[in-house]
This record gives C-alpha cells, sequence and structure tokens, in this order.
C-alpha cells in the first residue's frame, strides 16, 4: 500500500498532509475515548504490541512491489479485533513511521499519503463491523462471512486510497491505469487470505480467555458488547 515515489509530487502532497491531518484528529479522540472507558495504561499496552506487530508485517511477511505500489498482508482486520480501533490505528501509525524512518525513508515525504491510505479504510471497517457483528456475539466468535466482510472492507479501501492516489497523481493515462489495475489484482489474494488468518487467531484468542481482564485485548474480543 505504499505509495510509490514520483507518482504524486509537487503542490498535490499538500492534499496528502490534509487528509492525513484529519485521520490523525480522528485517532487522538479514539484513544481518548478508549482512556476513558478503559484506562491509559490499556491503551499503550495494546498500542504497543500492535506497534510491533505492524512494524513485523511491513519488514518480515512477504511483500512485493506491483504496479503503482506494493502488496503488503497488513492485518488490519486482524488487529482490530484483537486490539480494539484506536490501538490498532496508534499502531498503523507508528508501524509505519518506524519503518519509513528506518528502512525506507523514500517513503517519508509520502507518510501521509501512506497514512491516510491505512487509517480511512480502518475507520470505515469500523463502523461496517457494528452493523454486520450482532452486539451479543464476542469477536471470537464471528463467522468467516462476517471475517471475510471485514477484510474485504478494509484491503478494497486500501486498493481504493491507492488508486485515487495514483489516478490524481498521474492521471488517467493508459499505463497508470494498467499499472492501476495490476496493483488491485494483486491484492485480491490478500483479501481472500486475511479472513482465514482473522478466524484462525481468533481460534487461539479462544484459549486466552484468561487473559480478557488483562487489559492486552480489546474486551470485545471476549464478552459480548
Amino acid at each position: 500500500m505504499h505509495i510509490e515515489p514520483g507518482i504524486v509530487e509537487g503542490g498535490k502532497m499538500a492534499l496528502g498532509y490534509a487528509t492525513a491531518a484529519g485521520s490523525l484528529t480522528l485517532t487522538a479522540k479514539m484513544a481518548l475515548d478508549t482512556v476513558k472507558k478503559d484506562g491509559i495504561i490499556s491503551l499503550v499496552g495494546r498500542s504497543v504490541i500492535s506497534t510491533a506487530l505492524v512494524f513485523s508485517f511491513f519488514e518480515v511477511l512477504p511483500h512485493h512491489p506491483i504496479g503503482v505500489s506494493e502488496v503488503h498482508m497488513i492485518m488490519g482486520s486482524t488487529l482490530f479485533l484483537l486490539f480494539g480501533l484506536a490501538p490498532t490505528a496508534i499502531g498503523l501509525v507508528l508501524g509505519l513511521l518506524i519503518q519509513s524512518m528506518f528502512f525506507a525513508p523514500l517513503d517519508l515525504p509520502q507518510y501521509g499519503i501512506n497514512v491516510t491510505t491505512l487509517l480511512v479504510p480502518l475507520f470505515a471497517m469500523s463502523m461496517l463491523a457494528k452493523r454486520i457483528i450482532p452486539q451479543n456475539v464476542a469477536y471470537k466468535d464471528i463467522k468467516y462471512r462476517q471475517a471475510l466482510a471485514l477484510s474485504t472492507a478494509y484491503q478494497g479501501g486500501i486498493v481504493s486510497w491507492v488508486a485515487f492516489w495514483a489516478l490524481y497523481g498521474q492521471g488517467f493515462g493508459a499505463e497508470n491505469l494498467a499499472s492501476v489495475a495490476t496493483f488491485g489484482a494483486a491484492y485480491m489474494t490478500v483479501i481472500l487470505l486475511e479472513p482465514l488468518v482473522d478466524l484462525a487467531v481468533l481460534a487461539g484468542a479462544k484459549a486466552l480467555h484468561r487473559f480478557k481482564d488483562s487489559g492486552l485485548f480489546e474486551k470485545r474480543l471476549h464478552t459480548a458488547a
């Protein structure tokens, strides 16, 4: 999902800074809400774990440049189900920043663009989760179709934002359109695989029931709302 350097340049970069500012402001608000609900220690603990996982997903798991961007296993829906919305958002923000600063400095100018691409689909997915997962169902008990819907919403949102940035930066030329299409097609493999990862992780989470009150996981993971 890293937009390649040179895709968006010059004055057009300002839009990325503006959208990132809005996304980060919303993340800060959600973090404050989480502190009020669960306490600051829980938020910090979950955010640290989420950040470490995001960084490892970017650097350790296979990732390949395809078309206008790179295909990553970001596991956004997995992180959301395990740690909740605010810690996942913080993990994406910090994990991407650490990766960009120390391993991919060429991506730093595009940080605003890339953080927007990660966060806005996450916010949309969280709203979808409220609609498709009944209040009396803990996240550990969701079905494949629900996991698939969440993954599709998140990864589809990433593909849509990458396409937007590519078209915004380079226009609607045949070569650019082909590059966008190639990237989108490659991301279909992630959309198909991630729900299976979600269910496998959630099955493992059932064995961690004794940690439900530790503050290290989203309360909804083990307990219905």
